[in-house]
């Protein structure tokens, strides 16, 4: 920083010498405060740029920045050398004392104009090196241009999700998880409030950023407590009615598999006989969850309460399927049994399509599909020639139909990828 020296001496009460004397002590005051000018306009500028450059290292980490702020750092130790000659030259000389030679007016002139001519010289320096600064600057200004809305955004959401929890807990809620979550903001306010100067505006930013984020989560949350709490009251209520409802038809599938046993061969109903079993496991397991998931919504331990529910559900629909699975294999083959002419006609009909796709725009098929649909064919065959036994066993009959027509669909789709699209 520059040293401010005497300055310009305003003192007027000299003895009048007259003639040449005179006129040199004229002379050498008019050089001195021509100095003394240049000296305060070079420390007016040197104050600007520091301001300029503390602007810049505010919000700027890059290389660039730290160059700039090298090179203002040699600039003010070349701004100090010649502050301290101008200083000492002003010092040198008492422009106001009685009899001041004409010899020594002479000198001070010379030397304080070489004075203010470094001044003015150095402080042309200071000017381009300032010019090169302006792109860092602009984008300095940018950035913090940035930072009081983002500071401002920040604590208004905090604000808000303060009165948000205030809210949900006079209508009863605890909001324990948000509350906590609320406070973990703490540190980072105090961050934030200790600015850009200490941080960076870069990261101030971000941290007002993340701040709002996850303020602006809190405040949705706990808002939504109430609508939470309704969710998963009509939830339990839905769950425990379908575990019931899941209990009543569970003992019905017994009958069911009373009638494919006697009907049917094995075959087709060995892998059903442990549902009812099963079941009343799977419903049992439902309903201790479920109450498990009623105490955490009574303890408003909504993540514990949620999990329980999601477990509830995947083990009723597993359970709902086996259930299902008994009353449609029954369905299914009772249909196969009275005729199965329907399961084969459509059987059939798939492959003839994929035969006629398979020869369009060809005299002979591509082996690659010809060979798996006369492979199809075959194995349709062979599974309606089986119905023919003593025994037939139905479901492995539905089994092989089912498997032949994704054989058959396998063909289609590649030959449709072969020739370049669906429209084939």
């Amino acid at each position: 920083m520059v040293r401010r020296g005497r300055g310009i001496v305003t003192a007027t009460s000299r003895r009048w010498f007259g003639g040449r004397d005179e006129n040199r002590r004229a002379d050498a005051q008019a050089a001195k405060d021509a100095a003394a000018a240049a000296f305060y306009e070079l420390d007016t500028a040197q104050r600007d740029l520091r301001i300029s450059i503390e602007t810049i290292t505010a919000a700027d980490g890059s290389p660039a920045a730290r160059q700039a702020v090298d090179g203002f750092e040699a600039l003010g130790r070349r701004i100090d050398e010649v502050s301290h000659e101008y200083i000492r030259t002003v010092d040198a000389y008492d422009l106001d004392r009685d009899g001041l030679e004409a010899a020594t007016a002479a000198r001070a002139r010379e030397e304080l104009g070489r004075a203010r001519d470094e001044l003015v010289r150095v402080k042309g320096e200071l000017e381009r090196f300032e010019q090169g600064l302006r792109p860092l600057l602009d984008r300095a200004e940018t950035q913090l241009a940035r930072l009081a809305p983002a500071r401002e955004r920040a604590r208004a959401a905090l604000l808000a999700a303060s009165g948000a929890l205030d809210a949900a807990r006079a209508a009863g809620f605890r909001a324990d998880e948000q509350a906590a979550r609320l406070a973990a903001l703490a540190p980072e306010l105090t961050r934030l409030n200790e600015g850009a100067g200490r941080h960076g505006v870069q990261e101030t930013v971000q941290r007002a950023d993340r701040i709002l984020r996850d303020a602006e989560a809190v405040r949705v949350e706990a808002e939504r407590l109430p609508e939470l709490a309704g969710e998963m009251d009509r939830r339990l209520v839905s769950l425990r009615t379908r575990a019931q409802a899941l209990r009543t038809r569970s003992g019905q599938v017994e009958p069911v598999l009373s009638e494919l046993r006697r009907r049917f061969s094995a075959a087709c109903w060995q892998d059903l006989q442990r549902v009812p079993d099963q079941a009343g496991v799977s419903v049992g397991q439902a309903e201790e969850r479920l109450a498990e998931a009623g105490r955490a919504r009574s303890e408003q331990r909504w993540a514990d309460a949620t999990a329980a529910l999601g477990t509830v559900r995947a083990l009723l629909d597993a359970t709902d399927e086996a259930v299902s699975a008994a009353g449609d294999r029954l369905r299914q083959l009772e249909a196969v049994a009275r005729d199965p002419r329907q399961e084969v006609d459509r059987t059939r009909f798939a492959i003839r399509d994929a035969q006629r796709l398979a020869m369009e725009g060809r005299s002979v098929p591509d082996p690659r599909h010809a060979r798996p649909l006369d492979e199809a064919v075959a194995r349709l065959d062979r599974a309606r020639a089986a119905l023919e036994e003593r025994h037939p066993d139905y479901w492995h009959f539905l089994q092989e139909t089912e498997a032949v027509r994704e054989a058959v669909a396998a063909v289609v789709g590649d030959i449709r990828s072969t020739r370049g699209g669906p429209h084939h």
